[in-house]
């Protein structure tokens, strides 16, 4: 088990899994293709500017860029993984159903995108049991993962891992292995680890390369957006190559939709996080959904039961 706030939660971390494949082999690896399903105007850049309780009075864009995601994955003959809030699923249940019979993996990101760091251990826990029942109610298959909000487990809140185990969950996406001014884990592993001893529990870190022993995020998300393309191939390459492991990428369905409505009142940074490069990442996913080989999260991480 791991203790809330330890000091030293790097060192008591498990191994890091071999899924990757045999040392100096050539064999593509199949890489997770993640989304988290959540809409424009909930994530962490917009709060100042759009309260919760506003969200029912706000025009919502999910169901089309999700349908617009599972159109180009349709395309592209690419099966992934979607983290969808509970919030999503009652609002949306059509949407979340076509998502399992196109054989894509179904996942929790939690009720309504509430960090995992601002929750103490018992709403954490009624926030994950009740977004797990929502999606199997809606999608009747089992959810064995979770993603949390703005990847928000981390050192002072690792019980958050304990808690996924005994309600059910086998993988968590949560922590990210980098140094940020939001998020962050720099000890955890880089690649897939067993955290709970005793457990077959597994954490799948967002994918980070490492340069001049420095982790350097590649995984997707605003990273993706913003820098070259030529730049985050060549990082994710240099996982699959040098360190014969895949690759963990995310990114939003708000992303690949540049009409969304601009939210006045926001800071120069969260205007440049959330709106720089829109109108670019439906080619750049395009691109990166045909440079490497895509699967679920369930079917590269987990072994079945026995």
């Amino acid at each position: 088990m791991l203790r809330d706030g330890s000091k030293n939660a790097g060192a008591q971390m498990n191994k890091p899994m071999d899924v990757g494949g045999a040392s100096g082999s050539r064999v593509r690896l199949q890489n997770a293709m993640t989304v988290d399903v959540e809409d424009y105007f909930q994530v962490q850049a917009l709060e100042p500017v759009v309260d919760r309780s506003r969200w029912d009075e706000m025009p919502r864009r999910v169901e089309r860029n999700t349908h617009a995601v599972l159109d180009l994955f349709a395309e592209t003959g690419v099966k992934g993984t979607f983290f969808t809030l509970g919030w999503v699923a009652e609002r949306h249940p059509e949407l979340v159903r076509r998502i399992v019979r196109e054989g894509h993996e179904l996942a929790s990101h939690g009720m309504s995108h509430v960090r995992a760091s601002e929750q103490d251990l018992p709403a954490f826990r009624a926030d994950v049991r009740r977004a797990r029942a929502v999606l199997e109610d809606v999608a009747g298959t089992p959810v064995k993962g979770y993603r949390a909000a703005s990847f928000s487990i981390g050192e002072d809140n690792l019980w958050a891992l304990d808690v996924l185990a005994e309600e059910g969950y086998r993988y968590s996406s949560s922590i990210y292995p980098i140094r940020h001014d939001i998020y962050g884990m720099p000890t955890a592993p880089r690649f897939a680890f067993r955290p709970l001893d005793g457990k077959p529990f597994t954490e799948v870190p967002v994918t980070t390369v490492e340069v001049m022993g420095r982790k350097i995020p590649c995984g997707g998300g605003g990273y993706f957006r913003l820098l070259p393309y030529a730049l985050s191939r060549w990082a994710m390459k240099r996982v699959n190559e040098s360190d014969q492991q895949p690759c963990i990428f995310y990114f939003h369905p708000w992303e690949i939709d540049p009409d969304q409505p601009v939210q006045r009142g926001l800071s120069w940074k969260s205007r440049f996080r959330h709106y720089t490069n829109l109108h670019v990442m439906a080619d750049k996913l395009r691109r990166v959904l045909c440079d490497f080989a895509w699967g679920r999260m369930d079917q590269i991480f987990l072994k079945p039961n026995p």
